[in-house]
């Protein structure tokens, strides 16, 4: 159970660290940390070094009073020694003047002396050894020297007197020589150390500002690319969404927040793309509409008027006249065939509502579109003298599975058409078979033919091309109800024309069992 949790907790973690820096606010956050880590890191090398600088010219400045301090003494020494040699040889009390001043000072000058050097092991030792060399000169040598220039002058300026003076004066000399040549090793060691220390902290001052710089360049840098360049192209995108061109996309990269910038814009874009196309259809429907309304209004006042006329005429004419039996009977065929045309026309009105309702039922059963074919063919070809209808059929059935009455429907409108838009007369050859587990069938003719402009629009409902003007009667719904029974039993239909060389439609269906 904990082997399977810990995958879970490192994929959150690793989430929610990408969450975190995969953002601007993240990112800079982070790059303000890398800003303040590298000026804490370059200031606290630059403090350590201005300390250790500082230490530097504190011990050279300590060089420099031990140096004072020593030159101090070694004056100090040599007015002993002259106030000494003057007092040997005059042996009069003012020439101990300077002994005598020399002697005060000495030991506060030595005091001095032992704190400047008491903290360098090098000089402590050294300086011990001139103090005591000092005070044994003075107090082992000098003043026993001039008690004996005192009561014996000539002892004093004697040559064992010079010579011990000079060795003693010698001794401390060295030393004193011996000290100022390490005080002045330690001063040249730490003005150089000191150098040293002022090049480094210029150095890291330079090189942090340096870095600095080039951090603010890198930070200005990426700001610049991953939100200036990404605004500047959504503004731009906005601009020419604005004028109508809804195909601009951004990018999707960057950041957390131009990432979701982008495909909000995309998504708006894609959005009012869709919109813009769904208005277009709306519009184009619209327009297809208006059309369809103003051909319904065409169709319904040329083709409601004629039959209507002529059964308004004919009753009023037979509510008026007398008539004989056989003028009667032919009055009333007429007003029977033209009230036939008016319900036929009304009943494809009705069945195209229905079809674009959803409410065209279809009565499912095996059906020989052989025998469809031959009573179709036989009803039409009464219908006209001047068309000869020729049928081509197999020997077997062609069975398929529907509703007889609307196929029945779409085999008449189909030679209704040939036929009418033949109006010279002529052929029109009817043909059927069966292929792949299909049944095909084709109406040709060799009439008016369709313009291959309007070969698109040949199933919309009301469309009748050149129909009205060549005075040729229709509804323009019999391809469009064609169409959608044909499509409901799971067939296809479609044509191919060309003006003034006729036309040949083809219907196919599932054979039955195919399905």
């Amino acid at each position: 159970m904990t082997a399977r949790a810990e995958p879970v907790v490192t994929s959150r973690r690793t989430g929610m660290l990408r969450r975190t820096f995969g953002s601007i606010a993240g990112r800079l956050v982070l790059a303000s940390g890398a800003f303040a880590l590298l000026v804490a890191v370059a200031f606290a090398l630059l403090v350590a070094t201005v300390d250790e600088l500082r230490a530097a010219n504190a011990r050279e400045a300590r060089a420099k009073e031990v140096t004072v301090s020593v030159l101090s003494l070694e004056r100090l020494v040599a007015d002993l020694d002259t106030g000494i040699r003057s007092y040997a040889i005059g042996r009069e009390r003012q020439f101990l003047r300077p002994f005598q001043t020399a002697r005060k000072e000495i030991p506060g000058q030595l005091s001095e002396f032992r704190r400047l050097t008491e903290t360098d092991q090098s000089t402590r030792a050294l300086a011990g050894r001139i103090d005591l060399e000092i005070r044994n000169y003075i107090e082992e040598f000098a003043i026993p020297l001039i008690n004996i220039a005192a009561d014996t002058p000539g002892a004093a300026t004697g040559e064992d007197a010079i010579r011990a003076d000079r060795e003693r004066i010698g001794s401390i000399r060295r030393l004193f020589a011996e000290l100022r040549q390490i005080v002045d090793a330690e001063s040249d060691a730490s003005a150089e150390a000191g150098s040293d220390r002022a090049r480094e902290a210029v150095g890291i001052g330079l090189v942090g500002f340096i870095l600095c710089a080039t951090l603010v360049l890198l930070l200005g840098l990426y700001l610049v690319y991953s939100i200036g360049r990404p605004l500047r192209a959504a503004a731009s995108g906005a601009s020419r969404i604005a004028e109508g061109d809804f195909t601009q996309r951004l990018p999707e990269r960057g950041p957390g927040e131009v990432l979701e910038l982008s495909r909000t814009f995309n998504r708006m874009a894609e959005e009012l793309a869709e919109r813009q196309q769904k208005l277009e259809e709306q519009n184009t429907q619209l327009r297809t509409s208006e059309q369809l309304k103003s051909e319904l209004v065409s169709i319904v006042s040329h083709e409601i008027r004629t039959p209507l006329a002529s059964v308004l005429g004919f009753t009023s004419l037979l509510l008026q006249r007398d008539v004989t039996d056989d003028e009667r009977r032919r009055y009333l065929e007429i007003i029977d065939q033209q009230g036939k045309r008016l319900a036929g026309l009304l009943d494809d009105f009705l069945a195209v509502q229905r079809i674009e309702e959803g409410r065209l039922e279809l009565v499912h059963e095996r059906i020989d579109m052989s025998a469809l074919l031959r009573e179709q063919v036989q009803l039409y070809e009464a219908q006209s003298s001047e068309h000869a209808l020729s049928l081509s059929l197999p020997g077997s059935a062609l069975l398929v599975e529907g509703d007889g009455d609307r196929l029945s429907q779409v085999i008449g409108n189909l030679l209704s058409n040939a036929i009418k838009y033949s109006p010279a007369g002529g052929s029109v050859q009817i043909e059927a078979d069966r292929a792949n587990g299909r049944v095909r069938l084709r109406v040709r003719d060799h009439g008016l033919g369709i313009p291959a402009g309007q070969h698109d629009r040949i199933f919309t409902k009301f469309f009748r091309g050149d129909a009205a003007q060549s005075g040729i009667a229709g509804s323009g719904l019999g391809l469009a109800f064609a169409r959608a029974v044909v499509e409901a039993h799971g067939g296809t239909i479609g044509f191919r024309s060309a003006a003034g060389r006729g036309s040949t439609f083809w219907v196919e269906l599932p054979a039955a069992g195919a399905r």
